[in-house]
């Protein structure tokens, strides 16, 4: 939860500046008359409609060579009715720019299912040690055979992160630079009689959390039960940022919504990943 705050917070403070554009919804057009089928379903429907490659009604898919391909027009109706418009905080005039920059006559932008830069954030719960435990795993696709899969990239566990936490400043232990002339006997005394041995890293350490994870799963030690939540994060589109979250609940603007959008300036997408990623 103090994760997720943090990243809204994070996402707000980013897209503090914007550039009006045109509105969502041009002049005469309802905002859903119905014709859009209600909830965008699946995420490959919202790969479809983002794109343009499917009816108004959902009904019909169009492929290369049909007129309705990818049409302009049709893919800004469509992607005023695939961000969540009831409860997330993402300003208007924001979603108008993004509208416009991925439609743009001189340089449309679509998403590809393999392209990349998108990967999956699936909530889970875990026996640990016991305890019922919340561990958030992070999904990418990668090509397999004449396919691709589905494949564990990253773990975050709170007990993870908060047992590798160095010590800093005038607190951080070190092995002497004249250990060596000692046969390194130091050793003991930074390993086996101290709480943080992760002091004696390098600087640029970083636990490797995913090992740890299948190592203590190999062992018994953590156990699945279930998953509790899904959502996708999008850095495909140039300059741009997209969380996507599924939403259920009566109505048209249901189903797999973007929920968070950033226009990225330098470094951005770094610290976005920071936070997601629980590598504060």
């Amino acid at each position: 939860m103090r994760k997720r705050i943090h990243l809204v917070l994070l996402l707000l403070i980013i897209s503090i500046q914007f550039v009006p554009g045109q509105g969502l919804y041009s002049p005469g057009q309802p905002e859903d008359d119905g014709r859009f089928a209600a909830s965008t379903k699946q995420v490959n429907q919202f790969f479809r409609r983002f794109n343009g490659e499917e009816s108004q009604d959902g009904k019909e898919r169009f492929y290369p060579g049909n007129k309705q391909y990818r049409d302009r027009a049709l893919r800004q109706k469509f992607i005023g009715v695939i961000f969540d418009n009831e409860t997330s905080q993402v300003p208007k005039e924001l979603k108008n720019e993004f509208l416009n920059e991925v439609t743009a006559e001189n340089y449309p932008q679509y998403l590809n299912f393999h392209k990349g830069n998108w990967f999956a954030e699936v909530g889970t719960i875990f026996s640990y040690q016991g305890k019922r435990e919340q561990i958030t795993l992070f999904m990418k696709l990668q090509p397999e055979g004449l396919g691709y899969e589905w494949v564990i990239d990253n773990v975050s566990f709170d007990t993870f992160n908060s047992a590798f936490n160095k010590a800093e400043g005038n607190a951080k232990e070190f092995l002497h630079p004249l250990s060596h002339e000692l046969g390194f006997m130091n050793l003991r005394k930074a390993l086996q009689d101290n709480t943080k041995p992760e002091s004696y890293t390098p600087k640029d350490f970083k636990p490797d959390f995913l090992t740890l994870f299948l190592y203590e799963i190999k062992k018994g030690n953590i156990k699945f039960e279930t998953v509790t939540d899904v959502k996708f994060h999008f850095f495909q589109i140039d300059k741009w940022y997209f969380e996507l979250s599924q939403f259920n609940r009566p109505g048209f603007n249901t189903g797999w919504l973007i929920s968070n959008l950033v226009k990225l300036k330098e470094n951005d997408k770094e610290v976005i990943l920071e936070y997601i990623y629980d590598q504060k």
